[in-house]
């Protein structure tokens, strides 16, 4: 008997304890949830890191807008995407005039500017200059817009200060992203065969919709425009590039004032730095001078094909040292249309100088 008394026992307590655990949830669900909206719990102090960036991008965000191109048969903003290019640009002065990409408006019949208040504004494209992946586009009511961004330098820029990205990546407007300043003094080849110098690397997150948008410093200063990016997959991988702005703001007053920018060059074809490198060429070897240049009217030579023997080597402009052609272009772009430079060249291995012009290669009628 106390045997089955024991066992009836503890099948009851068993029992017990699996009706417990089966009712556990329900009872915890009556008696323990909110049927009400919570109280909201107090936050505390935004860090000195937040309010910086919140205050960068309430002041800048204002000022930058996207851009919408139409190539023919499609409207701006049309809903759907065939026909239509779009990116960002920023307000560059009080008369209307927005900074871009010229590959964001190239090719394009009409543009328009959706501003970040959502109006949309036609405009005008008033220049681009391919060589340098730059244009400028001009509101046809410039009433009551933005105040222009203000332009820092990328002249004393470092590597791991801060940079902010603020554009319109996939058509998602007013988007920002922050990194830090990855690499200086890159290469950037245009679509016109030019090559930027001194291009800007960051990590800050750029995507297609970003084009044209300004990267900024710590201070809310456009420090470069925002241009390219590598990637695998079309989207960030942590590899962008952006125009330095000492460039730009060398480029877009003449692109507002005349339309166009020359393109300094004396006219030689280069021997490409692979090939100059499997030779051991130290400089920049000419293949050959486009006639009626003025490396041609200098005399200078290029690779002789006949024979197969080596030109001249440039090894210096104005007694500074050069070695890819894009160190020759920087100088040249620093030095002007229409001023003489002193080129140190190696012929028949003898060092000698040489004077040349330089012409806007971009306009002047080279060859024959």
């Amino acid at each position: 008997m106390g045997d089955g008394r024991f066992f009836r026992f503890a099948m009851i307590a068993v029992l017990a304890l699996l009706a417990g655990s089966v009712a556990q949830p329900y009872v915890t669900r009556l008696l323990l949830s909110n049927t009400t909206p919570r109280s909201v719990t107090a936050r505390g102090d935004l860090s000195d890191a937040e309010r910086s960036i919140i205050a960068l991008f309430e002041q800048v965000s204002p000022s930058v807008v996207q851009v919408v191109g139409r190539q023919g048969g499609r409207e701006v903003f049309d809903d759907e995407s065939a026909g239509v290019q779009s990116g960002t640009g920023f307000v560059w002065d009080a008369a209307g005039n927005i900074v871009t990409n010229n590959h964001v408006v190239s090719g394009t019949t009409d543009v328009a500017v959706r501003l970040a208040s959502g109006v949309a504004i036609a405009a005008d494209i008033v220049g681009t200059a391919p060589n340098y992946d730059l244009a400028v586009i001009r509101l046809r009511n410039s009433q009551a817009i933005p105040k222009p961004v203000a332009i820092g330098s990328s002249a004393d820029l470092k590597v791991g200060q801060f940079a902010f990205a603020i554009g319109n990546p996939f058509g998602l407007d007013q988007s920002l992203t922050f990194g830090v300043i990855s690499a200086l003094h890159r290469r950037l080849p245009t679509s016109s065969g030019h090559q930027i110098s001194n291009v800007i690397q960051t990590d800050a997150a750029v995507n297609p919709g970003n084009s044209g948008g300004p990267l900024l410093d710590s201070s809310g200063r456009v420090v470069g425009v925002n241009t390219a990016i590598i990637s695998p997959s079309g989207s960030n991988a942590g590899i962008g590039f952006a125009i330095p702005v000492d460039i730009v703001n060398r480029v877009v007053p003449q692109l507002i004032r005349d339309g166009h920018v020359p393109t300094p060059g004396i006219g030689i074809v280069a021997v490409s730095e692979q090939d100059a490198t499997r030779l051991g060429v130290e400089g920049i070897a000419i293949l050959r001078t486009l006639p009626n240049s003025p490396a041609a009217r200098a005399g200078l030579r290029g690779v002789d094909m006949r024979t197969r023997t080596l030109g001249d080597v440039i090894v210096s402009v104005n007694d500074k040292s050069v070695q890819r052609l894009s160190d020759l272009t920087n100088e040249l772009d620093e030095i002007g249309v229409g001023h003489d430079v002193k080129l140190g060249i190696v012929r028949n291995s003898h060092n000698e100088t040489i004077n040349v012009g330089v012409a806007d290669v971009g306009q002047s009628r080279l060859g024959p």
